[in-house]
């Protein structure tokens, strides 16, 4: 291992660019966990050494970070977030086995028999399924715009709805592409509102839901506006401001969750950044004690073994107080957790419905 006496778990995450939003919370949640578990002896006696490198949000470039993590001999390897980043560096990983904890959504990362890549939050094959119910159910709609971010993620995410809507005999009226990073959304809202759906489906990066909140308001949408996880993220609402009020959707993870542990974790998290967490904070904290608790329970430092014994593992914050709620890995690295409906209501999630694990 890379050094004896410290356990070597470089991230490599979205620091700059497009996805810095994402990175930024997951790094920082990342090493607050480490500094709590080095703080009380490490993982069996040893400090964990974990170098931050930034991708840039630029998928060659993590790739690149990721290599060069690989080349420090790594117990493990923390992030990216963007799909696409995941994409390309996580066979590097897997040939040199070494496990990755990643915070990607897009579907097919877990689908393609990678035995060392881990989520942190659900795939879109796992969230998307609660929120078509969600529109279908609770929203009693008919009819969907869907606006998309054309990367990876997006595209991931939105072949997993529609087949969802189909299933379900929802309609989708205007489907709608843009672009990573894209400013101004003054002719896609113009779409959207001009196909006259019973809700609007945002699907972009978090930037750009603020971006499209704004520019919605101005435009005078009154349609019922949704997403899953980004678009009523804490970031978003802080950027957004007001535009974000009323806001609905689905989340893997909320710092609004009422969950004792969960609420301790945002408090501990304000206190030492100064900035509320969005879930990308808790996937990087709760990512790290997920590592911590199956190193333990191993009795030892072994990658093979380690990304073996998360294959089916569930942790409780009985056993591993730091992991906040049970959390299931699955045999191709998809976690099963409780989850959340939140609409926003004073610049803050409110979690209006809590959802079972989809394995009970």
């Amino acid at each position: 291992m890379h050094a004896q006496q410290t356990v070597y778990m470089p991230i490599v995450i979205e620091v700059s660019g497009n996805g810095a939003v994402s990175g930024t919370n997951f790094r920082d949640g990342a090493l607050m966990a480490i500094d709590e578990i080095n703080a009380s002896g490490g993982i069996l006696k040893r400090k964990i050494n974990a170098p931050v490198s930034d991708t840039q949000s630029n998928a060659a470039i993590s790739r690149a970070q990721v290599q060069k993590a690989i080349d420090g001999d790594p117990y493990v390897i923390l992030g990216p977030v963007f799909s696409g980043s995941v994409k390309v560096n996580m066979q590097l990983a897997q040939q040199a086995e070494v496990p990755q904890i990643v915070g990607a959504e897009a579907a097919e990362i877990t689908q393609m028999g990678n035995p060392y890549v881990f989520r942190t939050s659900f795939g879109q094959q796992m969230s998307m399924p609660k929120m078509a119910a969600f529109v279908a159910n609770g929203m009693k709609a008919k009819t969907v715009a869907f606006l998309w971010v054309n990367n990876d993620y997006g595209k991931g995410g939105r072949d997993v709805f529609f087949q969802e809507m189909k299933q379900r005999g929802i309609k989708i009226v205007a489907d709608v592409s843009t672009e990573s990073g894209q400013v101004d959304f003054a002719a896609d809202i113009v779409k959207m509102k001009a196909s006259n759906a019973d809700v609007m489906f945002i699907y972009t990066n978090e930037e750009e839901c603020a971006r499209v909140l704004r520019e919605a308001r101005k435009q005078g949408v009154k349609q019922p506006i949704i997403g899953e996880t980004n678009v009523i993220s804490q970031k978003v609402i802080d950027l957004a401001g007001e535009t974000a009020e009323g806001a609905k959707g689905h989340v893997g993870l909320t710092a609004d969750a009422p969950i004792p542990a969960v609420q301790a974790f945002t408090q501990k998290f304000q206190k030492r950044y100064n900035y509320v967490p969005d879930h990308n904070g808790l996937k990087g904290y709760m990512g790290v004690y997920a590592v911590k608790y199956a190193t333990e329970k191993l009795g030892k430092f072994d990658r093979k073994a380690l990304a073996k014994s998360l294959h089916g593992m569930t942790i409780t914050p009985k056993q591993e107080p730091g992991i906040l709620i049970e959390t299931t890995w699955d045999a191709n690295g998809d976690v099963d957790r409780i989850s959340f409906l939140v609409e926003v209501v004073k610049g803050r999630q409110k979690v209006v419905e809590i959802l079972p694990k989809l394995g009970k």
